[in-house]
């Protein structure tokens, strides 16, 4: 073997990322703030109990609930976040600006505010919901007003990460799609959209687990009436609050949430380690 064959270069990788090791003290800290609260939650979660627990009327309503309500507002964010992410992507620095500040507001709200800003929009005396009463329409306080919160507020994942695809692709194949002939549906449909496949599905579970998860806007928006607007977030809330269900079933329900959590971020890193390089 000669001596070029045999020759290494400098370490490279994390290995040879050198930073002061008192930056460990805080990182520590920072990584008990994020686990400890879940290692108390799951010590005390009897286990024993678990099945009855997550098997019982009230969470399973909970839980059907969530479930058909997150997978409405996830189509629904679908349809409308994709043609607004590329909006964004395709138009000029000063109207994609607006547009994206727009669409990440919902980020940045607290929850709450959301729900009082649905109110204002479609509550009984609301900007819409005046002419909606007029007409024998009422949202606030139903499923339907479940699913709008979820997707006021889940809305943002999807339109953030199909933005990002669509930046990340550049426009060259749309353009060689267009001069061969390709209407603009057909580009859409056949070049747009597998080219952001992977941010597409990405945005898309992130989406849904944001919107099982949601608890503030719902909260105020929808109501917490069982069977027909209460959640599992609302379950937990109710449970801990004394009423409807038992605080095993509350600490239950939490567990399956994060499960959820965990089982979106390990998909998440799966698509990017699978993703093309």
């Amino acid at each position: 073997m000669s001596p070029r064959e045999t020759h290494r270069g400098p370490a490279s990788g994390p290995a040879a990322v050198r930073f002061p090791l008192w930056l460990y003290l805080p990182a520590g800290i920072a990584v008990a703030v994020l686990v400890l609260p879940l290692a108390a939650l799951l010590l005390r979660l009897d286990w024993a109990q678990v099945p009855a627990a997550i098997t019982s009327p009230a969470a399973i309503q909970a839980l059907t609930l969530s479930l058909v309500t997150a997978a409405l507002a996830t189509a629904t964010c679908v349809l409308l976040g994709v043609p607004l992410a590329l909006v964004i992507a395709r138009s000029s620095r000063g109207v994609a600006a607006i547009l994206r500040t727009l669409a990440t507001l919902p980020l940045v709200l607290p929850p709450l505010v959301g729900g009082i800003a649905l109110l204002a929009l479609l509550g009984r005396s609301g900007l819409v919901g005046g002419a909606l009463s007029l007409a024998g329409i009422r949202i606030p306080f139903t499923t339907t007003a479940v699913v709008i919160a979820q997707t006021f507020v889940a809305l943002p994942f999807l339109v953030i990460a199909v933005e990002g695809s669509l930046r990340s692709v550049g426009t060259r194949y749309e353009t060689v799609s267009a001069g061969l002939g390709a209407g603009r549906f057909t580009t859409f449909r056949r070049v747009t959209l597998p080219l952001v496949a992977p941010g597409l599905l990405a945005g898309t579970v992130l989406c849904f687990a944001r919107a099982l998860g949601e608890f503030g806007a719902t909260a105020l928006f929808a109501g917490n009436a069982a069977g027909t607007t209460r959640t599992m977030p609302l379950a937990i809330y109710t449970a801990f609050n004394g009423a409807g269900v038992s605080e095993d079933i509350a600490i239950a329900l939490s567990l399956m949430l994060i499960l959820v959590a965990v089982g979106v971020l390990l998909l998440m890193r799966s698509w990017r380690e699978d993703a093309p390089r």
